[in-house]
């Protein structure tokens, strides 16, 4: 199966190595939550294990995403070359492909507590179903925002065997991180999402997509806040939470309707991720 060299280079653009910034916006969140839940120093051996859970856990979903998506992708510019929709993969290569990274993923697993494993198990059939929710409802990007966000109950449940309602504030956070910037990377593709019947909540919102983007960048932003008021956490913490509500607000002046300004304004939110995390880690190191 992976014989050519052209066919490695499309196994690897379908799961997406050349484009690591979909890793980058899950890892954050999750090293948040191993932070917090191990008092800034988490064990060397779950922070591999998450870290290299979450990079496979990413492939598969980019692999399915395109499996179900492949029609639709022959129908948007930004990505009507994907190796699916292009046809330099076939469906069935895709599969054994997304079967193999999953068992890679389950490889991990024994290597954990029950609960996380428990956890593990919605956190899969999220990623695998994400990609058929924008058929029929304008809120794709809720369900993102879920799948987005599984890594924290599980850290937490990895170095705590319990998942403290702290997990559940800090993956509310999340999922309105994801929904501001997810909307944002919609908005990349709205003129062919209209012309295919894709929907998202760039659509939902219309002219005020802009707006929704600001208010779920707010909320994420005071719920932090009061995560990091109960947590008591130091003052490097403030510094890197408002480093991140200004790296928000900046990503305002890219939302003004650019196709490709949108997509810069989505892959900005790294910077926010990290600071962030910054945030966290030194706060809780002081």
């Amino acid at each position: 199966m992976l014989a050519h060299p052209d066919k490695l280079r499309a196994y690897a653009a379908l799961m997406r190595i050349d484009r690591p910034i979909g890793v980058l916006l899950l890892l954050w969140p999750t090293y948040w939550a191993l932070w917090l839940a191990a008092g800034g120093n988490p064990p060397l051996g779950l922070f591999l294990i998450f870290t290299m859970g979450t990079w496979l856990m990413r492939a598969a979903g980019c692999v399915i995403n395109d499996f179900f998506d492949r029609d639709f992708d022959r129908q948007v510019a930004r990505t009507c070359q994907r190796p699916l929709a292009a046809g330099q993969i076939t469906r069935r290569e895709a599969l054994v492909l997304f079967i193999l990274l999953l068992l890679l993923a389950a490889a991990l697993l024994p290597f954990l507590n029950r609960l996380t494993i428990l956890l593990a198990l919605p956190a899969v059939a999220i990623s695998i179903a994400y990609p058929l929710f924008k058929r029929f409802t304008h809120l794709p990007q809720a369900f993102l925002g879920i799948a987005f966000s599984f890594g924290i109950p599980m850290a937490f449940a990895a170095v705590l065997d319990r998942v403290p309602s702290l997990a559940w504030w800090l993956m509310l956070a999340n999922f309105c991180w994801v929904m501001a910037y997810d909307t944002a990377y919609a908005m990349s593709d709205r003129p062919d999402d209209l012309k295919a019947g894709v929907r998202s909540t760039a659509i939902l919102f219309g002219r005020f997509d802009w707006l929704a983007i600001a208010l779920f960048d707010a909320a994420a932003i005071v719920i932090l806040a009061a995560i990091g008021l109960h947590q008591n956490l130091h003052w490097p913490f403030w510094v890197g939470l408002s480093a991140a509500a200004l790296l928000m607000a900046f990503q305002q002046r890219w939302l003004d309707g650019d196709r490709d300004a949108a997509l810069r304004a989505f892959l900005h939110n790294n910077w926010v991720g990290l600071v962030i995390f910054w945030g966290i880690s030194a706060g809780l190191a002081h």
